[in-house]
């Protein structure tokens, strides 16, 4: 996996220029492409950047972070950029340390505050609660379970773990969206909530979950925000001191911010403009968390006059995963350009019917272990599935193959019962450790205790389970000691119990088992995408037309995970020999083109779906059959240029061009450099190069300046 925006590094580094040992703003800019570059060099007022997936957003932020600085627009310390996730956060302190090496030594990036949400607010909060409210700050809740428990026994509302983790959720959702608990029924009403009890019985456990809350001086992350935003809103030396304090911001994943995100982003700027925010509303996949991308795609009416800058080049997949990407919405889609693959070729997708799930699984197995078997890490593959549930069937076949794997969720790792006892007793040991004890040695001690040996048993049992889950914590432990100098041990508990709220569970090795919302961020050389049938991708409960899309969205996530190889597959039955009654996923369709029929392990062929015969499997149509007739007649002759372009030059067709791009080219014919210069992929270089002969190739219908 790579790192947080997942932008292929190597793909990126490869396609940037040397810096060499120059530094400064000049060095800062080297290795950027020419959007990237723009978001960069626009380093005041309001900036919205549209970054597709693998385009190098956290790149272009980075830099952008860094040439501020080293031009003097900001002092780092005055910085804050907000990411959705600690892991997030890492990578950009990560990326801003080694500008700090590289291009601007001594300019002070290591000072750029980089941090959560939640991380932010909760430490302005701890910070002027005493005076702005009085007394000790209130204590974080880790988990809504307990207190939901209480109330539920209460109130005498019969609910098991399951539904208490539902009215966790609702209570969430209302939280983050304004609504308070008399308000509930109504407003989950009118948005089409599927409440897992009767909604005045959860809007009850809601009120009484939040009277309990109180009475013990606890805060929920979602109260952390709230009271952050409203202290600031109503105590105005502490809005003056953030304020002085933080000047700058930067916030990812923007289409994935809620009202109360907003709201408190609102306050931490103050009607200032230096707002740079990043998403793409292509990946919106978290509206039922309250989560809209209207703030993203609303931007520039909030901030009249605001730059926006679109990243389409990918870094992260071949060609022919993109252009099996860019069919997800379809060509013209307004605000959704489609990416641009900057990555040499690689093997078709693959698209595979199977007679049942068993066989399904045993294609996706026999796939992994062909990879792996041909060189690729099995850490480098993953299996993404629509809902947590189905992961079972493929944790059992894996490791009955004897093939590690790793299932990723905060809802399977930070619920494990050790996992909780070791954080636990973490927490139990920082709080009787002495200051000068290494915080980092105390933790081994604890994770032995609990069974943590030096060679893991054997089998893939629960005993094997619970090594692997105190491992993790061990590496994490290590990684963050690592990261954190000077940390103490209660440092190390407080980000467990962040990262445990936040669903970032701690990586492993072996084959990664996730839900495609868990896959977001996360890329990886091989991706399966199993059970793509309908009723499952688009999810039954996806009844309205705005549900649809979010589920086209998702699909859209999964694909944009994979580098090279990308194998999407359904079956038509639940058992062998049950009635073939499903059907493919309807996006399906739009994925398949005029493609040659293929064949794989264990894939039914000639099965006489939708596809027609020979659907068993297929390969990816290429970007010019889009295209009207005389667009197609300039993508023909364009290509036939480019071919005796490369054979002069003595390389691939695709670095003179890729198909892609000569689609966009044919599609828009430009009669101009400027016009030219304004397609993706048409960077500095290839304008100087190629423009004279492919603006002669777009104005003569006969093919003359060859």
């Amino acid at each position: 996996m790579a790192g947080a925006d997942g932008t292929g590094r190597d793909g990126q580094r490869a396609a940037g220029r040397q810096a060499g040992r120059a530094t400064g703003p000049e060095a800062v800019l080297a290795t950027l492409d020419p959007e990237q570059r723009e978001v960069a060099l626009t380093a005041r007022g309001p900036v919205c950047v549209l970054a597709g997936a693998g385009t190098g957003k956290t790149t272009a932020v980075t830099h952008r972070i860094a040439y501020a600085v080293a031009t003097g627009v900001v002092r780092p310390d005055r910085v804050l950029a907000v990411t959705f996730t600690t892991r997030a956060a890492g990578e950009l302190r990560g990326r801003l340390r080694q500008l700090a090496l590289t291009a601007v030594p001594g300019a002070g990036l290591e000072r750029v505050q980089a941090r959560t949400f939640h991380s932010a607010a909760l430490r302005q909060l701890t910070h002027f609660w005493p005076t702005a409210v009085g007394g000790p700050p209130p204590a974080v809740v880790e988990s809504k379970i307990g207190l939901l428990a209480e109330a539920a026994r209460r109130l005498r509302v019969r609910a098991g773990v399951a539904e208490l983790r539902d009215v966790a959720t609702e209570v969430e959702w209302a939280k983050v969206t304004g609504v308070p608990p008399r308000d509930y029924p109504a407003a989950a009403e009118k948005a089409e909530r599927a409440a897992p009890l009767p909604p005045e019985q959860v809007a009850a456990l809601f009120e009484r979950y939040e009277d309990l809350r109180r009475e013990r001086h606890l805060v929920d992350f979602e109260s952390v925000l709230e009271l952050t935003a409203a202290i600031l809103a109503e105590h105005g030396p502490v809005a003056a001191a953030v304020r002085e304090r933080y000047r700058y911001f930067v916030i990812d994943e923007f289409q994935d911010v809620n009202p109360l995100q907003k709201l408190l982003l609102d306050q931490w700027a103050g009607g200032r403009e230096d707002v740079c925010v990043v998403g793409d509303p292509r990946q919106t996949i978290y509206s039922f968390t309250g989560a809209t991308s209207a703030y993203l795609t609303g931007f520039a009416r909030q901030y009249p006059g605001a730059a926006v800058i679109s990243l389409v080049r990918n870094y992260r997949s071949t060609p022919q995963v993109v252009a099996l990407a860019n069919r997800v919405f379809g060509p013209g889609t307004p605000g959704k350009a489609p990416l641009v693959a900057q990555r040499p070729p690689g093997p078709p997708p693959v698209l595979a019917e199977y007679p049942d799930e068993p066989a399904e699984v045993a294609g996706v197995i026999a796939g992994i272990a062909r990879l792996i078997a041909e060189g690729t890490p099995a850490g480098q593959i993953a299996v993404l599935v629509r809902t947590n549930a189905m992961t079972t069937g493929y944790e059992e076949a894996l490791g009955a193959a004897g093939i590690p794997f790793q299932v990723r969720g905060a809802e399977r790792f930070f619920d494990r019962p050790e996992v909780r006892q070791a954080i636990g007793l973490i927490r139990a040991a920082a709080r009787s450790a002495a200051p000068d004890d290494d915080p980092a040695g105390q933790v081994g001690p604890v994770l032995a205790g609990l069974g943590l040996v030096g060679q893991p048993p054997r089998g893939r049992g629960q005993a094997r389970e619970r090594w692997e889950s105190l491992e993790a914590l061990s590496r994490l432990a290590a990684a963050f000691f690592a990261d954190h100098p000077g940390a103490s041990l209660a440092d190390l508990a407080d980000e467990l119990a962040t990262r445990s709220a936040m669903g970032h569970a701690p990586e492993a090795g072996g084959v990664t088992l996730a839900s495609l919302h868990a896959a977001k961020g996360l890329e990886w050389d091989a991706v399966f995408l199993p059970g793509l049938t309908d009723g499952t991708v688009p999810i039954v409960y996806a009844t309205t037309a705005e549900a649809v899309e979010e589920e086209r969205r998702l699909l859209y996530v999964g694909l944009t995970r994979a580098r090279r190889r990308l194998l999407l597959s359904w079956s038509l039955a639940r058992t062998p020999g049950g009635r073939r009654v499903r059907k493919p996923s309807r996006f399906i369709d739009e994925l398949r083109g005029p493609l040659p029929a293929g064949g794989g392990p264990g894939a039914r062929r000639g099965s006489g779906t939708r596809a027609g015969p020979g659907a068993g499997e297929r390969r990816a149509a290429d970007p010019g059959a889009r295209l009207g007739p005389p667009a197609r007649q300039r993508f023909d002759r364009l290509r036939e240029w480019r071919l005796a372009a490369a054979r002069d030059q003595g390389v691939p067709a695709y670095v003179v061009f890729p198909d892609a791009t000569l689609a966009a080219i044919a599609e828009r014919a430009p009669r101009t450099r400027a016009e030219l210069s304004g397609i993706p992929g048409v960077g500095a270089v290839k304008l100087e190069r190629y423009a004279a002969a492919v603006l002669a190739l777009c104005a003569d219908p006969a093919g003359g300046g060859r």
